[in-house]
């Protein structure tokens, strides 16, 4: 997924390591379950997501729904909507 990251201090002077995923709008089997999904990098465009030297206006072509055919959609346990809630099981497809 395309994220950020950072490492930066605060105004207390303590150092904060800050993350975010980047979302996008839903691809055809998302749009059904949410109104934006993460950008999910294609493996071939990981390397220059990460290379420092690109520069933003160029990566923003990455931000991009990912393609539907290559994702699959099931239904879970409503346990996954508590952030308290931990475990694998969390993702096991209900029957």
């Amino acid at each position: 997924m395309a994220g950020l990251w950072e490492s930066w201090v605060s105004p207390e002077g303590e150092k904060i390591s800050s993350c975010t995923i980047i979302t996008t709008t839903p691809n055809s089997l998302m749009e059904n379950i949410h109104d934006r999904m993460p950008s999910i990098l294609r493996p071939e465009d990981e390397k220059y997501w990460l290379d420092k030297d690109q520069k933003s206006e160029d990566l923003k072509e990455l931000l991009r729904p990912f393609e539907a055919e290559l994702m699959k959609a099931y239904s879970v346990s409503k346990a996954v909507g508590n952030v308290k809630n931990q475990g694998s099981e969390l993702i096991e497809e209900l029957k």
